[in-house]
């Protein structure tokens, strides 16, 4: 089952930006994006503590920075991101509520697509597949679903998407439910061979159960960046500030994730439908060039998004109207 058509090939990432309605909206509305994505949620919700969860956009020349716990601030100059977040505190159902309300209200004579960002258990994942097919029986906008396996930063919870068996009983708790909808992994970056193959052996071992897309990558864990003094530049509660880094420094590893998994899947006749949503350091028509030459069917943004707005997605496309001039 494909993603439905996405056109322009752009749409947001999983963020802190899209977390509310208002985001939502303005996001479905905007003439430059081609789909929308949820922020990732659970079935009850995520316990964010501001205290904890944070994030900042850093100079990757000299990791001077702004935090900003509340999300607003722009920071244009600053091309990378740290954070140290979980999912969102709000619901799947009150996120499938504003989807129905959205385009119910939007005068769009044709409808984006919404991929909806969940994670969970697998039986949690499951029902939220179940929900989200529930709201695409009876709405005009077409829906799939994103499983995010990939956060690094959920303590005691390593990232499902680099162990097989793990990433296994999430296939298997979608055998018995009808696929109505795409299906996909939201996964994180693989540094290494064995990553991969693992991966796409436990695709393949599902057989005609297998997913319809992967949203690569998430941000890349266990990095650190230092302020004033030599102290960690987010002060979260566990006192590290270790996170997940994403932006300008993650684009390479994105477009070899990207690069190496549409080579791996094109391999086996059974997993070549896998469509690709590429993620990572896209800020303009050059990075969007890159990652659709290396196999990325979509591409999604995200820190460019946080520090741009909803401008950069035009910025964007200008910029592949101006290359071809």
């Amino acid at each position: 089952m494909p993603l439905p058509p996405i056109d322009p090939p752009l749409l947001n990432s999983a963020n802190p930006w899209c977390s509310t309605r208002e985001d939502l909206e303005a996001l479905y509305v905007c003439p430059h994006t081609g789909a929308v994505t949820t922020r990732t949620s659970l079935l009850l919700g995520f316990a964010h503590d501001p205290s904890v969860h944070q994030h900042a956009f850093f100079s990757t020349q000299s990791h001077t920075a702004t935090t900003a716990s509340d999300y607003t601030i722009s920071g244009k100059e600053y091309p990378a991101s740290l954070n140290t977040l979980g999912y969102s505190p709000t619901p799947i159902d009150t996120y499938l509520q504003w989807i129905e309300q959205i385009v119910t209200a939007s005068p769009n004579t044709k409808p984006k697509p919404f991929i909806v960002s969940v994670t969970g258990s697998p039986q949690e994942v499951a029902e939220c597949y179940t929900r989200v097919a529930a709201l695409a029986a009876r709405i005009s906008a077409p829906l799939a679903i994103e499983a995010n396996l990939s956060c690094p930063n959920i303590a005691n919870k390593p990232p499902p998407a680099y162990s097989g068996s793990a990433l296994k009983e999430y296939l298997d708790a979608l055998v018995t439910i009808p696929r109505t909808v795409p299906f996909g992994l939201k996964t994180p970056p693989y540094t290494y061979a064995g990553q991969f193959k693992t991966l796409v052996d436990t695709l393949r071992g599902n057989g005609t159960h297998t997913i319809d897309f992967i949203t690569a990558t998430n941000t890349l864990g266990s990095c650190l960046v230092l302020g004033n003094e030599g102290r960690p530049l987010l002060p979260s509660a566990a006192g590290t500030g270790i996170g997940g880094l994403a932006g300008q420094p993650l684009h390479p590893l994105a477009l070899g994730n990207v690069a190496t998994l549409r080579q791996l899947l094109d391999e086996h006749h059974e997993l070549r439908h896998v469509d690709i949503i590429g993620v990572g350091g896209v800020s303009d028509a050059a990075g969007l060039a890159r990652m659709q030459a290396v196999g990325a069917k979509v591409v999604a943004v995200g820190t460019a998004l946080g520090r741009e707005g909803l401008p950069v997605f035009a910025k964007i496309l200008h910029g592949i109207k101006t290359s071809k001039l």
